[in-house]
């Protein structure tokens, strides 16, 4: 039934108002259920694309991990346990401020800090006129006196001559005898006169040798081959091997060092210094290098303690060199005490293991075979290895698939695999 009008609280509703309201069922929006299979689709393939792009940027980026080398039968962890450890610091044993002979002024420098030198090569010269002047002078008395001998040896063959004619013509009574005696007496002058001439040469080569020797004073030269540490002075500066008491003097033109005598000097507790013997095998570490592992072994113990500190001086050879190590660096030393070899049944040494010994940590289990991760540059090479039975010390002995100063990553992560980017973040000791 159709209502026209509705009286609420005495007012008049024209429902005609109300049915112009009213939606009519063609306008209404379509929410039904058919809509929902295409928004999960969407929402499907968003997923999809958001964990594919997560997987792909774990899977390249680096994995942190740490890692250790391999090494031969017979060095590193699995010949030699630590005794002790002490400090010390890198020196010289050839190593010279070069300075003048004489005092001088210097009219040219040629080595710089860094340089490399020869033995004999020459690192300044001095201002060199007067000594020049007097090498010259010396020179030319060695030439006079050489002359004068060459004159006084022709007197000497004329008068040798003239005597065998006089005693010629005595002997046949035409000259008189006086006259022969004469002539010998000649010849003996200038014999005499002859060996005075030559003292006088040998004389003025000596002269002429010691005007060398001040000449050369003025040209300093390298007395060993190394390589510059310090340059000490500069053109125009004068220097002296005396100190001078006003300072303006110097007396070095250089310091020179022979990196090929570097060792190290370490102070041992004399509490433990029993345990210290002479060719010890022993690691050095350096301070500014933490990675570098130096082979080392003991020259000496000083026979001589430090009463304020209760020390001993141990001298200590590197058997490894190069150009990071320089005097004065601070390092840490390790000696070593090699484990006792055991002895075969008829009393000789056993056959070296032959192989190379990994950490136990680098071993892991893949595919039903053992296997280890050699890092190569910033990735990981997968190898499958043959693990003997016998144990080295701590370490592993491998037979097959590495070789000795491999890097192979300790306790891998179930996610490496062959090829995997890593991030090298620490090497163990």
């Amino acid at each position: 039934m159709r209502v026209d009008a509705i009286e609420i609280e005495g007012s008049n509703i024209d429902t005609h108002l109300l049915n112009e309201l009213r939606i009519k069922p063609d306008e209404r929006e379509d929410t039904g259920p058919r809509r929902w299979p295409w928004i999960a689709a969407v929402l499907m393939l968003l997923t999809a694309a958001l964990g594919g792009a997560g997987w792909w940027y774990l899977l390249g980026r680096p994995i942190p991990v740490q890692v250790a080398n391999a090494v031969a039968p017979g060095t590193g962890a699995g010949a030699a346990s630590p005794v002790l450890q002490a400090t010390g610091y890198v020196t010289a044993r050839r190593a010279a401020t070069v300075s003048t002979q004489i005092t001088g002024t210097l009219t040219e420098v040629l080595i710089e800090e860094g340089d490399h030198v020869r033995k004999g090569q020459v690192i300044a010269r001095l201002e060199d006129g007067a000594l020049r002047a007097a090498l010259n002078v010396a020179k030319a008395n060695q030439q006079t006196a050489e002359a004068q001998v060459s004159q006084t040896q022709a007197q000497l063959t004329q008068a040798r001559a003239d005597a065998r004619r006089q005693d010629e013509l005595a002997t046949s009574g035409i000259a008189s005898k006086q006259a022969a005696e004469q002539a010998q007496t000649a010849v003996a002058t200038y014999a005499a006169a002859l060996e005075a001439k030559k003292r006088e040469v040998e004389a003025a080569g000596a002269q002429l040798a010691q005007a060398q020797v001040n000449f050369d004073y003025t040209i300093v030269r390298a007395p060993f081959s190394g390589v510059v540490t310090q340059k000490a002075a500069q053109v125009g500066e004068i220097v002296s091997p005396l100190s001078a008491g006003g300072g303006f003097t110097r007396t070095g033109v250089g310091t020179i060092v022979d990196m090929d005598s570097l060792e190290v000097d370490v102070d041992v507790n004399e509490a433990y210094i029993g345990e210290i013997k002479p060719d010890m095998p022993a690691q050095a570490v350096l301070d500014a290098y933490p990675d570098w592992k130096i082979p080392a072994h003991v020259i000496a113990v000083v026979p001589a303690a430090d009463r304020g500190k209760a020390t001993i001086k141990v001298r200590v050879a590197l058997e490894q060199k190069d150009d990071r190590l320089v005097p004065d660096m601070g390092v840490r030393v390790s000696f070593l005490r090699p484990k006792p070899q055991a002895t075969a049944a008829n009393g000789s040494a056993p056959p070296a293991a032959k192989g190379v010994l990994v950490p136990p940590q680098a071993l892991v289990q893949r595919d039903g075979q053992s296997v280890v991760f050699v890092v190569a540059g910033d990735k990981v090479t997968q190898r499958a290895v043959k693990v003997a039975t016998q144990d080295v010390g701590t370490m592993k002995l491998v037979s097959d698939g590495v070789k000795a100063g491999d890097t192979l990553v300790l306790s891998p992560p179930p996610s490496l695999h062959d090829g995997s980017a890593v991030r090298v973040e620490a090497e163990a000791r």
